[in-house]
C-alpha cells in the first residue's frame, strides 16, 4: 500500500488534473465513485484504480464490472487527499485512456454550440442538460476545459456519455472556426438558433422558443456568460428565440436558460405521444 505523499503516483495524479498532464500521459483522471460508475456504464474501462483498502472492500460489485487488465493500487486516505482536487475524497480515483472518450458515430441531428463558456459549473450543467435532451454532440469554442474536475463533477458524468469537439486553440481562432462550422451546417439545411432577450429591439424576427420546430436538424448556439454570443457567430443564426421572464431580471444564467430550449423537443414528443 502506498502511504507516502512523496510517492511519484501523487505527482502523476496531480498532473492529470491539468490539461498539460492529460496530454503528457494521454490519460484522464476521474475522482470519486460516481464518475467511475458513470464511465463503466459506457464500457469505458480504467487502466488503473487507486483506492483505499476500505473502498476496495466495500465496492466489490463495481470491481467486477471492470476489465481484468485494470491495475488496482491501494493507497491511504492521506495520499488521496494529497493527490486529488476533491477536498474530501470518497476513497477512489481512476485513470482512463483519453482514447476511450465518446466519439460521434453518425451525422448528428441536434448540436449544442457553446461560445466561450468560462464557468466550469455552467459548462458541466450544459453537458448534463444536453444529454438529457438527447443532443448528439457539443461544439466548444474556447472556454472552460470539459475535462476539468469541476466540469466533470457538475456534469454528473455527462461528459463521459456525450461526444464533444474543441474548436480552435485561442478565443479568436475558435470564433472564426465556429463561424465556418455554422455556415457549413446552414449549407446542410440545419437551422442555427440564437437567443434574444425578451422585448429587446432587434432587426431580426424573434419567436417564443415554443414556436420553433426543434425537431428539424438544429444547432443551438449559446454564448459567454458576460458578453454573450460573439457578433460574428450571431450573424450566422438563421433563427432567434426568446424566453419570456420578468423585467426585474436582466438576463438568465446560460445554464438555466438552456434547459427549456434543449428540452422543448422532448416536451413536444411527450405531449404528442411520440416515442
Amino acid at each position: 500500500m502506498i502511504s507516502s505523499r512523496r510517492n511519484p503516483l501523487v505527482r502523476k495524479l496531480r498532473s492529470l488534473s491539468k490539461k498539460e498532464g492529460r496530454k503528457q500521459y494521454s490519460s484522464l483522471l476521474l475522482e470519486g465513485t460516481h464518475l467511475l460508475e458513470e464511465a463503466l456504464k459506457t464500457n469505458f474501462f480504467p487502466m488503473e484504480v487507486i483506492a483505499t483498502a476500505d473502498w476496495f472492500d466495500g465496492h466489490q460489485e463495481v470491481l467486477k464490472k471492470m476489465a481484468s487488465s485494470s491495475l488496482l493500487t491501494p493507497v491511504t486516505q492521506n495520499v488521496l487527499e494529497a493527490a486529488l482536487s476533491t477536498i474530501t475524497p470518497d476513497g477512489v480515483a481512476a485513470i482512463f485512456p483519453l482514447s476511450g472518450l465518446p466519439k460521434l458515430v453518425k451525422e448528428p441531428k441536434h448540436i449544442l454550440a457553446l461560445d466561450r463558456i468560462q464557468d466550469p459549473g455552467n459548462l458541466g450543467n450544459l453537458f448534463r442538460s444536453a444529454l438529457a435532451a438527447e443532443y448528439e454532440v457539443v461544439w466548444l469554442a474556447s472556454g472552460a476545459d470539459p475535462l476539468n474536475q469541476k466540469v466533470l463533477r457538475s456534469s454528473a458524468g455527462s461528459v463521459l456519455h456525450l461526444p464533444f469537439e474543441r474548436i480552435g486553440d485561442s478565443s479568436s481562432s475558435s470564433i472564426e472556426m465556429l463561424v465556418s462550422k455554422l455556415n457549413i451546417a446552414i449549407d446542410n439545411n440545419y437551422q442555427v438558433v440564437g437567443t434574444k432577450l425578451p422585448n429587446k429591439k432587434t432587426k431580426n424576427e424573434v419567436k417564443p422558443y415554443w414556436d420553433l420546430d426543434w425537431n428539424l436538424p438544429t444547432v443551438l448556439v449559446l454564448g459567454n456568460e458576460g458578453s454573450g454570443v460573439h457578433s460574428s457567430i450571431e450573424a450566422c443564426c438563421t433563427d432567434f428565440v426568446t424566453l419570456p421572464h420578468s423585467s426585474l431580471v436582466d438576463s438568465l444564467n446560460v445554464a438555466s436558460a438552456s434547459v427549456p430550449l434543449l428540452l422543448e423537443r422532448q416536451r413536444v414528443k411527450m405531449v404528442k405521444g411520440i416515442q
